[in-house]
C-alpha cells in the first residue's frame, strides 16, 4: 500500500524534527520545509495528500502560503492544516477563509497529532454529486480535482468547501441543521464552531451566488434549487 504523503511547513526546526520522527513512525511520507515559499514549491513538486503549515513564519507566512496553494490549477488539492498556538479568534478565521481544513494546537501531544491526522485523511474521499440543475444554472462537482463546473467555467475548490456543497446538494430543497452539517463534512473528531459553517458558507455564495444556498433562519441551510 502507498505511504500517504505529508508536506509539514515550519520555521522551527526542533518542531520539524519533532513531527516527522513521529509521522514517520506513524508510516507516513514526509516532506519538510522551512518557510511558505518553501513549502508552495514543495506541495506542487510532491503532490501531498496532506500539509501542515505553521501559521507565523519568516518570508511567507501559512496563511498566504494556503492561499497560494488553493489558486493553483494544475496540482491535486491536499487536505491543509495550521499548526499554531495562537488562539485569537482572527487567526482562525483567516485561516478559514484561506481554505484550511483543520488546526492542530501548540503544544503538540504525539498521540493526539495523529489522531487529527487520521481523522483528516479518512475524510479526504468524498462521494461525487451528479449534476443538478439549480434554476438556470448547472453545478457539477468533480471528485478528483476537487473542481466545480458552473455554466461549463472550472474553479478548484478548497477541500472543506467542496465537500460542504456535496452535502448539500446531495439532496436540493432539504433544509441541513447546522448539527447535520458539522458531523457529515467535519466529523465528530474536529473541534469546530458554528462560525466556521458561516465562513465556508459564505466563501461558496461568492462562487456560486447567493442564492444557490439558503439560510434558514434559526435551522441551517439548504441547497436551492430555484432561486
Amino acid at each position: 500500500m502507498m505511504k500517504e504523503k505529508i508536506v509539514l511547513v515550519d520555521d522551527e526546526n526542533d518542531i520539524l524534527e519533532f513531527l516527522s520522527y513521529n509521522l514517520e513512525k506513524a508510516n507516513y511520507q514526509v516532506y519538510t520545509a522551512k518557510d511558505g515559499v518553501e513549502g508552495v514549491a514543495l506541495v506542487k513538486k510532491v503532490n501531498p495528500d496532506l500539509v501542515v503549515l505553521d501559521v507565523m513564519m519568516p518570508n511567507m507566512d501559512g496563511i498566504e502560503a494556503c492561499k497560494n496553494i488553493r489558486e493553483q490549477q494544475d496540482i491535486r488539492q491536499p487536505l491543509v492544516a495550521f499548526l499554531t498556538s495562537r488562539a485569537e479568534d482572527y487567526s482562525h478565521i483567516a485561516g478559514l477563509q484561506a481554505g484550511a481544513d483543520d488546526y492542530i494546537a501548540k503544544p503538540i501531544r504525539p498521540r493526539l497529532l495523529i489522531t487529527r491526522i487520521e481523522a483528516l485523511l479518512r475524510r479526504k474521499n468524498v462521494t461525487i454529486s451528479q449534476p443538478i440543475a439549480a434554476s438556470s444554472t448547472t453545478f457539477y462537482l468533480d471528485k478528483d480535482r476537487f473542481l466545480l463546473v458552473n455554466e461549463g467555467k472550472e474553479q478548484i475548490l478548497p477541500k472543506k468547501e467542496f465537500e460542504l456543497l456535496s452535502f448539500l446538494m446531495t439532496t436540493p430543497g432539504k433544509v441541513f441543521t447546522r448539527d447535520q452539517i458539522l458531523f457529515q463534512v467535519w466529523g465528530n473528531e474536529a473541534i469546530v464552531g458554528e462560525r466556521t459553517i458561516d465562513v465556508h458558507i459564505r466563501k461558496l455564495r461568492e462562487k456560486i451566488g447567493d442564492n444557490a444556498i439558503r439560510t434558514i433562519k434559526g435551522v441551517g441551510y439548504t441547497f436551492n434549487i430555484a432561486s
